[in-house]
């Protein structure tokens, strides 16, 4: 077959196939273009999940009526005019093809009346060859785009549409997605009639939590964060979950790049790593978050459909972000303002106050032994006893406002859960968890510090036989053990002799310690951030080790301390897996158990 040029009608069908692959990216291309247009309100209208109608109306710039014809032909756009500004694009749509694309494959409206002009002009398109000359007609400053029937003429597209409902749901999310993109701009969505959202303009923090809530629900926002922070030209606000919140699926991860939805292997990377202390193995963060940078350093034409971008150099976005969110989850402990009923999903995140006593929490470099130390089991219960014995453990008789968030304990249930009483009912402490947390945060301190963590020799070494495999692996890494406070020899082809213990973790079972060391010893790539997670998982094992175990019975006094050392613990509202550490119950809550007042 002899090259030959393509008909007009057959290269936007073409074209079509890239950019209209349902009813949702037709809605999406049509939105888009409102916001580049400058709309404060946009209302959408579908029918039949979008494959009868999807009409978008905006209030918009508009388009003059000499150049509707041009909005209908490819490669036509009032959005770029020169490489620099395809190099510094700041418009979700800019390359012209979308609503050719769409008119050949659809019995396409547009009417629009450009801002400052007296009347409306309309144009339309059916998927011929024939450009339409534009015609007066009746409009309101802005642009309507009405697609009927899609894919009407190609009928083999057509028959991989699926069923309205499955349909709709693809547009429902485009929609959710563009409201979130754009807090300023009023939205509205009619599905066959049925008005499915109704957001105004938000202009304050409140009314952006409002239409968070609105379009991801309540429960959300019941546990997000708010996170704002300015960086070497770089913004990072939004709304992170708190680890409690977390998913099985990704289904409640939001990013915007300069104000375009992406989904960006860097940035999930990021808040991968951001969260990695504080989620359960396999569970997804959920968050909302938007990035503004310089349009000149990232590359949003990576992707046919702009889903994906590129950096120019990723390195600081990335940190930047992860260490934006890991402060945030810092903060994530009781604090004294904002302890409810819901806790810990609802409280603030203030250090608790200095005058709560505190004399057993010296943290300090290396150097400096941390009074409060970790137990495994009743040999180690002299380190609490004496951390006890510089604690207060009376409840104070005069004003309620001088009690810490957690309250002072008054019973030890079942030798697993610290009852303490606060200043809004009942406090409910997993003691292994809070221990765990408290121990693996001093821990990660001291490495971070750059001293080590703090070690203790063994008055006997512990010898123990391993897979040969074993000890070739803890030969290799002794310095990586040594750096978080073990000290082993290879004292045979398969044995191991552990001569020093990490001080924190006290009289710690050394031999199952090392065992489930090595084991989480897997193979790394040897970058720093796979040896940073990997000196973690290390650490978080120990801690594991080195914390109160259950049925080890807590006196009032030790009680209190680990309630104190959870105030002034970083994740300290969960442990290293995930699970909460503590919750309460209010007054109101125990009245309404017992049904007092009614």
């Amino acid at each position: 077959m002899p090259i030959t040029q393509l008909p007009p009608q057959l290269i936007n069908q073409i074209a079509a196939g890239e950019v209209v692959e349902r009813p949702a990216s037709v809605l999406k291309e049509l939105l888009e273009n409102s916001l580049d247009a400058g709309a404060t309100r946009v209302d959408v209208d579908v029918e039949e999940g979008g494959i009868k109608l999807c009409r978008v109306r905006d209030n918009g710039i508009g388009i003059p009526g000499n150049e509707l014809s041009l909005a209908l032909s490819r490669h036509a756009t009032s959005k770029i005019a020169t490489l620099d500004d395809l190099e510094h694009v700041a418009s979700l749509g800019f390359r012209g093809e979308a609503l050719p694309s769409i008119a050949s494959v659809s019995r396409l409206t547009l009417i629009s009346r450009h801002r400052g002009q007296d009347t409306g002009w309309s144009v339309q398109g059916d998927g011929s060859d024939a450009a339409e000359t534009p015609v007066p007609a009746p409009a309101q400053e802005g642009t309507s785009v009405e697609v009927r029937d899609l894919f009407y003429n190609t009928p083999a597209r057509r028959r991989f549409l699926r069923t309205a409902r499955t349909e709709y749901q693809h547009v429902d999310k485009v929609a959710r997605q563009i409201a979130l993109s754009r807090f300023g701009v009023a939205f509205r969505l009619n599905h066959n009639g049925k008005t499915i959202l109704n957001l105004p303009a938000a202009d304050s923090i409140e009314l952006e939590e409002q239409r968070l809530a609105a379009i991801l629900g309540t429960e959300f926002m019941a546990h997000a964060l708010y996170i704002e922070h300015v960086h070497n030209g770089m913004t990072l606000r939004g709304w992170a979950a708190r680890p409690t919140f977390s998913r099985s699926q990704p289904d409640l991860q939001h990013f915007f790049l300069n104000g375009r939805a992406v989904r960006d292997k860097v940035i999930v990377s990021a808040v991968r790593q951001a969260y990695r202390d504080v989620l359960f193995h396999g569970r997804q963060p959920a968050y909302v978050l938007y990035l503004e940078i310089d349009p000149a350093l990232v590359d949003v034409n990576a992707h046919p459909a702009k889903h994906e971008v590129r950096f120019r150099d990723s390195r600081p976005v990335h940190d930047f972000v992860r260490r934006t969110i890991e402060a945030a989850l810092a903060e994530t402990r009781p604090s004294g303002e904002g302890v409810s009923s819901s806790a810990p999903a609802a409280m603030g995140f203030e250090a608790a106050p200095a005058a709560y006593p505190q004399s057993s929490l010296r943290f300090g470099s290396g150097g400096t032994a941390h009074t409060y130390r970790g137990v495994a089991d009743s040999r180690g219960a002299e380190q609490l006893a004496q951390l006890a014995a510089e604690s207060s453990a009376v409840l104070p008789d005069g004003d309620e406002d001088d009690v810490p968030p957690l309250g002072f304990a008054i019973a030890h249930l079942h030798g697993v859960y610290i009852l303490a009483r606060n200043r809004d009912g009942l406090v409910i402490v997993d003691a292994h968890a809070a221990h765990e947390r408290v121990t693996y945060e001093q821990l990660k301190q001291a490495v971070d510090d750059g001293h080590g963590v703090q070690r203790q020799p063994l008055l006997i070494p512990m010898r123990m036989n391993v897979a040969e495999a074993e000890a070739d692996k803890a030969e290799a890494c002794a310095a990586e053990l040594e750096s978080v406070g073990l000290v082993v020899d290879r004292s045979g082809p398969d044995q191991l002799t552990v001569r020093e213990l990490p001080v924190l973790l006290g009289q710690a079972d050394a031999e199952g310690l090392l065992r489930d060391v090595l084991s989480d010893m897997s193979d790394d790539d040897g970058s720093a951030e796979r040896v940073a997670e990997v000196r973690n998982e290390l650490l978080a094992t120990m801690a594991c080790h080195g914390s109160v175990r259950a049925n080890r019975a807590l006196s009032i006094p030790e009680m209190n301390a680990l309630l104190r050392a959870m105030e002034a613990t970083d994740r300290a509202d969960q442990c290293n897996h995930g699970r909460p550490t503590w919750t309460q119950l209010s007054m109101q809550e125990l009245d309404r158990l017992f049904a007092r007042g009614r």
